[in-house]
């Protein structure tokens, strides 16, 4: 990682700093690791975490009306990919045409 700094300004040099450290993750990967974490409580805070992460990728999806996040490709319309008819909960069934 590299700040230069530009005509004797350290003061923004050391706020780019920051800023590029912060988007890196280092600032609070520091603050984790302050103290000891048992690993039953860092396997408790990451599943805490996942959930977190979770419910805001579904709020968003929410919010946002019709498009879901993240987002599922549609499949090709291949020739092959109209044989295939989906049929509510059961399993995806290849339709001969004749």
């Amino acid at each position: 990682m590299e700040i230069r700094v530009q005509s004797q300004n350290i003061e923004k040099a050391l706020r780019d700093l920051k800023k590029k450290l912060q988007l890196d993750g280092l600032m609070g990967e520091l603050k984790k690791r302050r103290h000891y974490e048992k690993p039953s409580v860092k396997k408790k805070n990451k599943q805490m975490e996942a959930e977190k992460r979770r419910r805001k990728l579904l709020k968003r999806s929410r919010s946002s009306g019709s498009s879901s996040w993240p987002r599922t490709g549609r499949p090709s319309q291949s020739p092959a990919a109209s044989n295939i008819q989906q049929r509510g909960d059961r399993p995806a069934q290849v339709v001969d045409k004749v």
